[in-house]
Formats: C-alpha cells, sequence, structure tokens
C-alpha cells in the first residue's frame, strides 16, 4: 500500500482505498455505459428444471474412493483449464468465475460492504447464458457469490444442476443460516462441488453475525451428508479485531473434521460503496494497537499449518497479511481479467470482486472488453491495496514451476487425494 492512510481506523475513515485518479477512471461512467442483458420474455433463456432426487445411493461408497474422486474433480476443474490457458493463443482463458447471482443478504456483519438489498437478484437468462459463455471459453470451475446466493435456493438449485451438468465444478459460499437440510440434500443431489462456509466466531457478536452456534444442526449435517453427494467443505474465516479468540476454535473444530480452513484479513472497501453504511465507528476494523495481536495469531496458524491443519491460504500469503495491515504490501501479480473475472447481477462484467461496484466498461456476458493494457496498468496501483484471498491462490498457482512441483508431491502419495496447497 502507499500510505497508512489506507488502513481500516476507528474513525474518519476513507470511503475508499485506491488511488484517488485510478478510483475517479473506475468510477466514472462509462461512456457508452454497458448494457445490461435485459431481454424481451421471447427472446430470454431459461434454466431447466432439476430432476430431484437423481441419486439413490452413495456417490462414493467408501473414504478412498471419495477422496479419489475428490482429486480428479479438481482436476478436471482446475488442471485441464489451467494447461490449456498456458497453450493457447490469447490473454483471456477463464480459470475461475464467480456468479454473482445475489447483491443482497440477509445479515450485516459490520465488516462487510458486499451487498444491497435494494439491488435485484439475477435472472435464468443471465445465469444460462453466462454458464453457457464461460463453458465455451473453457472454463470449468463456476463460483456462486453474493450477498447470499442462498436467498433463492430454488433458483440455486437450477443453476447448480444446470452448471454440474455441463461438467462444472460448482462452488457455493454461505453465511449458513438458510443451508437447511433440505436445501442440502436438494443441491447435493445437483451437483454441487465444495461449500464455503462463512463463519467469523463460534457464538454471535455485535457487528459479527457469521457464526456457527446458529447453524450448528446445518453443519453437522452437512458435513454427515458430504460422502454421499461427494461435495468438499471447508471454513471461511476473516480475521477482524472481535474474533481473535474464535478463529482458533474455528481451526480447531476443521481439524477437527478434516475440513479445510482458509483466512481473510478484514479490509475497508476498495472503491467507494454509497450504501455501506459501517464505515465509521465499525468495531470490526483493525486498529494499530491490534497489530502485535494479529501477527501472534498469523504466526500461530502458520505453526498450525505446519502440523496438519488443512490451510487454504499459501504460508507465503499468510506472512503478507503482516505486511498489508503495515502498508507494505508489494506487488503479487494480479490475474484478474485474465484467468477469473467476476458476472454482476445484471450480466456485466468486471475482473474482480473488490471492483464490482466500478463503473469502468469490462463488457457483457458473451462480449467482454477485457484489455491486458489496461489491466496492467490498473494493476500497478490497485495491487498495492487489495488482499483478495481468491485471486492471489490463482496468481501463485499460475507458475509453471510451482504447479509440477505439487504435481510431483500429488504422484508421490499415488494420486489419492489433493494433499496440501501449491507452496
Amino acid at each position: 500500500m502507499s500510505d497508512l492512510g489506507h488502513r481500516p481506523e476507528p474513525q474518519g475513515t476513507r470511503p475508499f482505498r485506491l488511488d484517488v485518479p485510478l478510483h475517479e477512471l473506475l468510477m466514472k461512467p462509462a461512456s457508452p455505459a454497458p448494457v445490461p442483458m435485459l431481454l424481451p420474455p421471447s427472446e430470454k433463456e431459461y434454466l431447466p428444471e432439476p430432476v430431484f432426487p437423481q441419486r439413490t445411493e452413495p456417490a462414493r461408497q467408501s473414504s478412498f474412493q471419495y477422496t479419489r474422486w475428490k482429486a480428479w474433480r479438481h482436476w478436471k476443474a482446475l488442471g485441464t483449464p489451467y494447461f490449456k490457458s498456458r497453450l493457447l493463443p490469447g490473454d483471456f482463458h477463464p480459470i475461475i468465475a464467480y456468479l454473482f447471482t445475489e447483491w443482497k443478504c440477509n445479515l450485516d456483519c459490520h465488516y462487510c460492504w458486499a451487498f444491497d438489498n435494494s439491488v435485484k437478484g439475477m435472472t435464468e437468462d443471465v445465469a444460462k447464458r453466462s454458464i453457457d459463455w464461460l463453458h465455451s471459453s473453457g472454463l470449468r470451475l463456476l463460483a456462486l457469490m453474493g450477498g447470499e446466493p442462498l436467498l433463492r435456493p430454488n433458483f440455486i438449485h437450477k443453476v447448480i444442476y444446470y452448471a454440474a451438468k455441463n461438467d462444472m465444478l460448482v462452488y457455493v459460499p454461505t453465511n449458513g443460516r438458510l443451508l437447511r437440510p433440505d436445501v442440502i440434500d436438494k443441491l447435493g443431489d445437483a451437483g454441487m462441488g465444495t461449500v464455503n462456509l462463512a463463519v467469523d466466531c463460534i457464538e454471535e457478536k455485535p457487528g459479527l453475525e457469521k457464526a456457527l452456534a446458529p447453524i450448528r444442526p446445518y453443519f453437522e449435517y452437512l458435513l454427515k451428508r458430504m460422502h454421499y453427494y461427494g461435495y468438499t467443505v471447508f471454513l471461511n474465516v476473516c480475521i477482524t479485531r472481535v474474533n481473535m479468540d474464535d478463529v482458533k476454535e474455528l481451526a480447531g473444530i476443521a481439524r477437527a473434521n478434516n475440513l479445510g480452513i482458509d483466512f481473510h484479513i478484514v479490509e475497508t472497501p476498495m472503491v467507494e460503496q454509497p450504501h455501506y453504511k459501517h464505515l465509521n465507528d465499525n468495531s470490526t476494523f483493525l486498529r494499530q494497537e491490534d497489530h502485535p495481536q494479529v501477527e501472534a495469531l498469523i504466526d500461530w496458524v502458520i505453526e498450525q499449518k505446519k502440523n496438519g491443519l488443512k490451510v487454504v491460504n499459501q504460508t507465503r500469503r499468510l506472512q503478507q497479511m503482516k505486511e498489508f495491515i503495515h502498508g507494505g504490501l508489494e506487488p503479487w501479480g494480479c490475474r484478474a481479467g485474465q484467468n477469473t473475472l467476476i458476472v454482476r447481477v445484471d450480466g456485466t462484467l468486471a475482473p474482480c470482486f473488490p471492483l464490482y461496484s466500478a463503473k469502468y466498461d469490462w463488457g457483457t456476458v458473451g462480449d467482454h472488453k477485457f484489455d491486458t493494457r489496461q489491466l496492467t496498468e490498473m494493476k500497478k496501483s490497485c495491487e498495492a491495496h487489495c488482499f483478495s484471498t481468491l485471486n492471489h491462490i490463482m496468481s501463485y498457482c499460475y507458475n509453471n514451476t510451482r504447479v509440477f512441483r505439487w504435481l510431483a508431491k500429488q504422484a508421490f502419495h499415488g494420486f489419492r487425494e489433493a494433499t496440501g496447497a501449491i507452496e
């Protein structure tokens, strides 16, 4: 980061973290503006009605079959598109796409600006056209995003069913409040690949509503049905100033259940979010006096990872969290707009989640306008302000040496399962 003034502070926080000239460029309405995918009813497409139930017996009968299946499924979703992107000409080769089916949420975690309850959710037409276009581009890993995707469980059932029929691994993030057993069964039966369960604390706290206690029965049922449907589960935890003890307890729960876990560091908005009402006097944002405790917690996480905890973040990225809170993050080779992208609820595109609200014209589904020169120039500034975990994982893994080293490790273990992150 270019200066410490961009770090979260309890009072008088700036409404955005980008350098002012870049922010003005990205927030200036495009001329002409990108046209959302609004079509007359006669031209609209619809998702097929899911068959439920499809399964009459477990997807995989044993733990060995389950782990082998996970490894093969993730290879098809990530490995094949990765090597195609290395071999095929051009700069746009999406490997992971984030389909924002909602920009609404049923909770109000005070650090989170990623929802606006006045925005309508994605239509079936946009969802189907998006999946078809992404599939034709070679993509096989589709991450649903929000807000909270499960606000419309029947719609998500259709999306997962259609994407899975198109050989996509579908990743579902959720705070779990709407993840009832009947929803788990429908989504699992439809072909859901991974559940990213966002929980920041055990018991709900003021300003932190993503808690495990209110969803404990759903969580237990989710784990109970993993082998039957063949999906995976990992915990997603944001480190704030009010949940550091909970982070350790959640890591213990992940270890006890042999689950993966990934960590985020609390951030203020990248670009201005007029709808966000918790920018100032926010109890979750880190303050300078919190830095020693945060650094000790990160060191603890790294040590737990060395001792077998399935941490999704690379060790180097965990170490960079300490650099980030002090304003010293170096460029990290972001691949947004090249190997990752987002599809907004209206079908317009952006390179990454932090820039969801930017007004720059990157095109629409079926007609992207990602330009490598524009992206490269933009990232000279925005990378220094961004700690996007998922985009960093992609960027870190977009390295042949690291990939081949990781594949050698998998071969040594007999390709029984995906052993460890790419380091």
